[in-house]
């Protein structure tokens, strides 16, 4: 989890400093509420893998799938939401939206990889 808050502190700086530097105009003014949404999901998805993996060790692989198939749903209706109460720029907002799916998404392979590399060892 402390790693999950580390990632997204980095994102918020990056963010800041695209902001600051005149480049966050390619970026969408709703940055900051998609952030901290995959903030919210990321620490939801951690718990409920944690709860899974203490509570039955062989059904993680369950767990794990569980909770990629509720994110994906939360994100749909995240941008559904926004693209129905017409968010302004809507294929900015998707293209940012998409963008930090894929940075959380290769985030949490990168984690899953590691831990599981050692627990191999």
């Amino acid at each position: 989890m402390f790693r999950t808050i580390l990632f997204t502190f980095f994102l918020g700086i990056v963010l800041f400093t695209a902001d600051y530097f005149s480049a966050g105009t390619y970026i969408h003014p709703e940055k900051w509420t998609i952030l901290a949404f995959f903030f919210v999901v990321s620490l939801l998805q951690h718990r409920l893998m944690e709860q899974g993996f203490k509570e039955n060790r062989e059904r993680f692989v369950q767990f794990y799938l569980t909770t990629v198939v509720v994110r994906l749903l939360m994100c749909l209706v995240f941008v559904g939401v926004f693209l129905y109460f017409k968010v302004t720029a809507p294929n900015s907002f998707v293209v940012t939206f998409f963008a930090f799916y894929l940075f959380y998404t290769c985030f949490e392979i990168y984690g899953l990889y590691r831990n599981l590399r050692r627990d191999l060892e």
